[in-house]
């Protein structure tokens, strides 16, 4: 199951990478003066942050609150998986059954770009830019606890390693606690028998000292520590209404499949809001399909939630090509010879983002 994920998230990583390459495609005798080009589907790529957390009891957590007045230390070894963050980054992937035909005459020399999918990015203009990569989070790997550190072994004194009794080990820690205390606050108000030679030295001293009543404290009160696991899953909206289980969180595995019944499931709902329509004359009838017409996409637009035990975690709108229609431009306004149209296309949707004339 964790490996299936895995693939995913590699898979989906090399799709979200923003295209390196662009075509430019002429209108020439070659070609029979056409051009292919192929609108895209609108896809979610939803980058998951799970945080996992692990606390261990202290060896002392018995005498926690008796030297050093702590109500609630940790008592039982625990961990757990809860979602930190989602993004969700929208991108076009080709459509390979969405496939359109641009035919010119001969003599008419127009041209288009298209991505390394052959996915439309404009026509008659190479000003262009392509998709950036969105800023994801990075996975975070556990900080070393109070006594995972080089100043834990320096803390333990030789009468607290020979000590049989944790009783008194309890107490002897305790004991070093406040030493330490007593000797920072005299190294702060300069009655210390011996001051450091300079700030420099003096701020060594007194980051040892709180190495060192941090892990003598973890014995009593126990330590947490946190990583982060970041995972891509890519989701394809279908063009109605739906709830679906993107993956689920496992206490003990993190993020896994959505078949992985030992997670709790993270869960989308797509709820269509807007369905793109044909434009209308002037009688408020649909307009017909140009002759020829140069396809572009009207999206649709949908209310995206995704949910994790009960709480919503991520909610907004998205624009995507499944929930509208393919429509057309004249091709002739392409070729004019004076004043040639020129056409740059949303590479999400393979809407028009700009129609003007050169």
């Amino acid at each position: 199951m964790k490996t299936t994920l895995t693939t995913l998230l590699c898979l989906a990583a090399s799709l979200m990478a923003p295209a390196q390459t662009t075509t430019k495609l002429s209108a020439s005798k070659a070609n029979d003066y056409g051009l292919v080009y192929t609108l895209p589907t609108t896809v979610l790529d939803i980058t998951i942050e799970a945080v996992h957390t692990v606390n261990q009891p202290g060896e002392f957590y018995k005498y926690a609150k008796k030297y050093l007045n702590a109500d609630t230390p940790i008592s039982e070894p625990s961990e757990s998986w809860d979602i930190k963050s989602v993004t969700v980054n929208a991108r076009g992937r080709a459509n390979s059954t969405d496939q359109y035909l641009m035919q010119f005459r001969a003599g008419q020399t127009p041209f288009i770009i298209v991505d390394e999918n052959g996915m439309p990015l404009s026509i008659n203009t190479e000003d262009v830019s392509l998709p950036e990569s969105p800023v994801l989070p990075e996975p975070v790997k556990a900080a070393p606890t109070p006594l995972e550190t080089p100043a834990a072994r320096h803390a333990i004194s030789e009468e607290m390693l020979q000590s049989q009794s944790s009783a008194k080990r309890a107490e002897l820690a305790a004991q070093k606690i406040y030493d330490l205390r007593q000797s920072r606050t005299d190294l702060i108000t300069g009655q210390a028998d011996q001051m450091p030679p300079d700030g420099k030295a003096m701020q060594i001293i007194v980051d040892e000292i709180a190495a060192q009543e941090a892990a003598l404290t973890a014995m009593f009160v126990g330590t947490t520590q946190t990583e982060t696991e970041v995972n891509t899953v890519t989701f394809v909206p279908g063009d109605e209404n739906s709830k679906s289980v993107l993956a689920r969180v496992s206490a003990i595995d993190g993020i896994v499949d959505a078949d992985d019944l030992s997670g709790d499931p993270i869960t989308i709902s797509v709820k269509v809001t807007d369905r793109g329509a044909f434009p209308q004359n002037e009688k408020g009838e649909p307009k017909k399909f140009p002759e020829g017409g140069v396809a572009y996409c009207i999206p649709g637009t949908a209310k995206v939630n995704i949910s994790f035990r009960g709480n919503t975690i991520w909610e907004g709108s998205v624009d995507a090509s499944q929930y509208g229609i393919v429509f057309g431009l004249d091709p002739k306004i392409f070729s004019d010879k004076k004043a040639p149209a020129y056409l740059i296309f949303n590479p999400v949707t393979g809407a028009i983002r700009e129609l003007g004339t050169k």
